[in-house]
């Protein structure tokens, strides 16, 4: 099995109950989260091998933050203390990062004041052989891309496989820099990439129909996953593995599938469905251990494609029914849906 290193920032979400209810009642629900470290939580839980890295003001928040994480035996050693702030974000509960009502409060945190040349890849890298992280962290400055940079190089010369989650926040690409003119230049190292079409799309240039929106067909959709997916494995040579996900959303209802690419296979998933939702928060990065974890399994021999896309997809469409940031199911009550 691999020894995972997830490199993002740590981030506090505050959930308010609108309509006033947050003042009324004088209290607002803090989880701790982030895209990265919910995938370490994940992949721990199911036995995986994590280690998680961020950078944190040195504090007694701090402190409780990763005693916390440490908890879930999750290897913090890895964590720079440098700045002043954690970054954190207000999200309604019940709502997801693509909502227009998200706010963001993470200019000047610790993370984003991260600086090419303070953290020692190399060191930190050793032992490990998988390194993900996402497009989250690329999208807060210049300085934090260079940093993305610095890891990935070590990562490629240490010979860990190395994956990204595609995710697209448009309120966070704010520098002067379009997505299309960074994300390149770091997914090229990259082996293994998650997304879905659009985020492809917006972070990497890909075609896509102009109707494409007003399709919901999931022949269709699949066809265009594995179109999107064989046009990033020739123009990222390194990739091998591309994951894409849809979860389409009415009224409170979600319909959820997702497609696994090779250069030789095309894989969908079982479609999953419900009528109701918890926490719309943390399925994507749900997925992604589940993607993690299946192509850890594959390396040793048991697993298919199909089981690895339908692993991830089930894990995923799991957390829509659990509070806060990260998983807390079970490897058998994930494997139960499919």
């Amino acid at each position: 099995m691999n020894k995972i290193f997830c490199f993002g920032e740590l981030l506090l979400r505050l959930s308010p109950a609108l309509q006033q209810e947050w003042i009324k009642s004088q209290t607002m629900p803090v989880f701790v989260g982030g895209a990265e470290l919910n995938v370490a939580n994940a992949l721990s839980a199911w036995g995986v091998s994590s280690s998680y890295c961020t950078a944190l003001p040195d504090n007694y928040l701090s402190a409780e933050m990763v005693a916390s994480i440490e908890q879930n035996n999750i290897n913090t050693s890895a964590i720079y203390f440098t700045g002043e702030r954690i970054g954190m974000y207000i999200l309604p509960m019940g709502a997801d990062l693509k909502n227009a009502g998200v706010i963001y409060d993470r200019n000047h945190s610790s993370f984003a004041s991260l600086q090419p040349g303070q953290i020692n890849w190399d060191k930190l890298l050793d032992g490990h052989d998988w390194f993900h992280f996402s497009a989250i962290s690329p999208a807060l400055n210049e300085n934090v891309v260079a940093v993305c940079k610095e890891a990935l190089e070590a990562a490629t010369k240490k010979g860990l496989t190395i994956s990204v989650d595609l995710n697209y926040r448009a309120k966070l690409w704010q520098y002067g820099k379009k997505p299309v003119e960074v994300m390149p230049d770091l997914v090229k190292y990259c082996h293994v990439i998650m997304g879905n079409i659009w985020s492809a799309r917006d972070l990497l240039g890909t075609n896509l129909p102009a109707d494409i929106n007003s399709v919901f067909d999931q022949d269709a959709l699949s066809a265009q996953a594995k179109t999107t997916s064989m046009d990033l494995m020739a123009a990222y040579p390194n990739c091998k593995v591309v994951a894409n996900t849809f979860r389409f959303s009415e009224n409170d209802a979600v319909r959820y599938y997702a497609t696994l690419t090779t250069p030789t296979s095309h894989t969908i998933s079982n479609e999953h469905y419900t009528e109701t939702v918890v926490d719309k928060v943390g399925s994507g990065d749900c997925f992604m251990a589940g993607l993690i974890y299946g192509l850890s399994q594959q390396k040793v021999g048991n697993w298919s494609n199909d089981n690895i896309i339908n692993f991830a997809a089930s894990a995923a469409f799991g957390k829509l029914q659990e509070k806060g940031d990260s998983t807390k199911q079970s490897l058998a009550l994930i494997q139960s849906r499919y």
